[in-house]
C-alpha cells in the first residue's frame, strides 16, 4: 500500500497540474470560455499599462499572456503526467509563476477577490514542493545501524523493553 505522503503527493500533483492546464488554456483560447478569455486580456493590458519596464522591453499584453498561459499548460501536463524530478521543476516554476502574478495583481491595485485563487493555489505549490522535498521516513523494522561494518536493527534501540534498563 502507498504512503500516506505519497498519495497526498499524487493527489497534489494531479489537481495542481489540472488546474493550471485548465486555467493557461483559457489565456490562450477562448474555445473553454469566452468571458474569462475577455476577462484575461484586458488584465494583462493593465498589467503592461502599469509597468512600462514591459512596453520598452518589447513585451505585448497578447506575448505575455500567451507566454504565462503556454508555461501554465506546459507545466501542468508535467505535473499530472510526468513522474520524478520533472514534477518538482514544473511546480518550482509554476510557484514562481503564482509569485508574478500575485505581484501584478497588487501592482495594478486587484481587490483580493480577484486574486485569491492565485494565494490559495501559490500555498497549494508550496506545500506540494515542501512534502516532496522531505526524504521518506522508513518504519522502525527497516531502519538499520551500521557498527563495525554489521548492520544491526534500530527496533531495539527505539523501544526497550519494560522493566529492563539500557546501560551504554
Amino acid at each position: 500500500m502507498a504512503s500516506p505522503r505519497t498519495i497526498t503527493i499524487v493527489a497534489l500533483s494531479v489537481a495542481l497540474g489540472l488546474f493550471f492546464v485548465f486555467m493557461g488554456t483559457i489565456k490562450l483560447t477562448p474555445r473553454l470560455s469566452r468571458d474569462a478569455y475577455n476577462e484575461m486580456k484586458r488584465a494583462y493590458k493593465s498589467y503592461v499599462r502599469a509597468l512600462p519596464m514591459l512596453k520598452k522591453m518589447g513585451v505585448s499584453s497578447i506575448l505575455l499572456r500567451k507566454s504565462i498561459g503556454a508555461l501554465e499548460v506546459a507545466c501542468g501536463i508535467v505535473m499530472t503526467l510526468v513522474p520524478g524530478r520533472p514534477k518538482d521543476v514544473a511546480n518550482f516554476l509554476l510557484l514562481l509563476l503564482v509569485l508574478a502574478v500575485l505581484f501584478f495583481h497588487q501592482l495594478v491595485g486587484d481587490p483580493l477577490k480577484r486574486y485569491a485563487h492565485a494565494l490559495v493555489f501559490g500555498i497549494l505549490l508550496t506545500c506540494r514542493l515542501l512534502i516532496a522535498r522531505q526524504p521518506e521516513e522508513l518504519p522502525p523494522e527497516k531502519r538499520l545501524l551500521s557498527v563495525n561494518g554489521d548492520e544491526q536493527s534500530l527496533i531495539h534501540e527505539a523501544a526497550p523493553e519494560k522493566g529492563k534498563m539500557k546501560v551504554s
